[in-house]
């Protein structure tokens, strides 16, 4: 569940959900299921778990691996193509950030705010960190970058736990989003969110190379006017799209390091993007794809109201999107058509990724399915 919290405070105001609905008693229902004449066969590859899972979190997936964890320290990598067990690790803590991975070194975040980074499976080396941590730490270029609540960001030396780095901006907004935000790589430009602000750093050093508003925070109080990035962010070739909480869809043009084109859209849950659409859904799960290239309506659907969507995934021409009810919803890309169904063991707990094919969604029983078009 998502939280809004002080960026030095210890206190939960409240939750998104409370936050974000009507002051009404009725609720909305879910759209039901619609019938259709599936088109599109989907068949499971292979399937593993690990153990339950309560809190969102990332699939650390690299050129032929995998990796993800429960929330009681238990970590998993396998093979993507055949899901043969690579390597097995225990944190022995509770977590609240997992996993980031590079296929060989895995960190992970405990609730009592220990950096936990493994190699192999093995332990490494553990430090503790000032402030607590639930967006997944990204390993990357023999170095670990781990993401506050306060949207601090610090770096490590992957081999000795020495550290770094930290960067925040200064004069940042005096809450903060508790849900995993922006922290990734492009090239050697390190990508991370700073409240409704786009930060590309040096990886080496943790100085900005650029710095710029991907929306304009709006509203009467602290709470409408949080516009944190949600993470993950998208790649679309040359460019990263994303999420500004509550406000808009937007892409970044790297190599440039410059906003691209903005849209309103008031969702909670990251966007997928490739290189000739962007899909999102808003608040009441209206979902919408857009031409990355100029940001123009593509189209939108509405048969998914209120159905709590997660994180959707372009899938080559198909797009996959999980529910409260822990169905996978297969749509074409082209029009938003459905095209097949798939019922899994629980509700998605992580955003799709694709792979080699592959689309890998994680559910809330902690299973990792790996799924083919036909």
């Amino acid at each position: 569940m998502t939280f809004f919290r002080r960026a030095l405070g210890a206190t939960a105001l409240a939750t998104a959900a409370a936050l974000l609905s009507a002051c009404g008693s009725t609720k909305p229902q879910p759209a039901p299921l619609e019938s259709f004449k599936p088109s599109q066969v989907i068949t499971t590859v292979w399937s593993k778990r690990v153990g339950s899972i309560d809190t969102p979190i990332s699939l650390a997936v690299t050129k032929d691996a995998v990796a993800w964890a429960s929330e009681d320290g238990q970590i998993l990598s396998v093979d993507i193509k055949t899901g043969q067990e690579r390597w097995r690790a225990d944190a022995k803590a509770k977590l609240s950030a997992s996993v980031g991975s590079d296929g060989r070194y895995a960190a992970v975040v405990t609730t009592d705010n220990e950096l936990i980074t493994f190699d192999q499976g093995k332990v490494l080396w553990r430090e503790r960190l000032p402030g607590r941590v639930i967006t997944s730490p990204l390993v990357a270029g023999e170095r670990v970058f781990v993401q506050s609540v306060d949207r601090s960001v610090r770096a490590y030396d992957v081999l000795d736990g020495r550290w770094l780095w930290n960067y925040q901006r200064p004069g940042g907004d005096p809450l903060s989003l508790s849900t995993p935000g922006l922290l990734s790589a492009f090239r050697d430009t390190l990508v991370v969110g700073q409240g409704a602000r786009f930060v590309g750093l040096d990886p080496l050093k943790g100085t900005p190379r650029f710095d710029f508003s991907v929306s304009t925070p709006r509203g009467t109080n602290e709470v409408e006017r949080l516009a944190d990035l949600v993470g993950p962010g998208a790649r679309a070739d040359d460019e990263i799209c994303v999420r500004a909480f509550q406000l808009s869809v937007a892409c970044v043009e790297m190599n440039r390091g410059s906003l691209r084109w903005t849209r309103p859209q008031s969702g909670t849950q990251a966007v997928a993007a490739d290189d000739t659409t962007v899909v999102g859904a808003d608040g009441a799960d209206r979902l919408s794809a857009w031409k990355t290239e100029n940001g123009e309506i593509r189209w939108r659907v509405d048969r998914f109201t209120h159905r709590k969507l997660s994180a959707p995934a372009i899938w080559g021409k198909l797009i996959a999107v999980g529910d409260f009810d822990g169905e996978l919803h297969i749509l074409s890309l082209d029009d938003g058509r459905t095209v097949a169904r798939v019922s899994l063991d629980d509700p998605l707990i992580a955003a799709p990724v694709v792979s080699d094919g592959l689309l890998l969604v994680a559910t809330r029983s902690g299973t990792l399915y790996a799924l083919r078009a036909n």
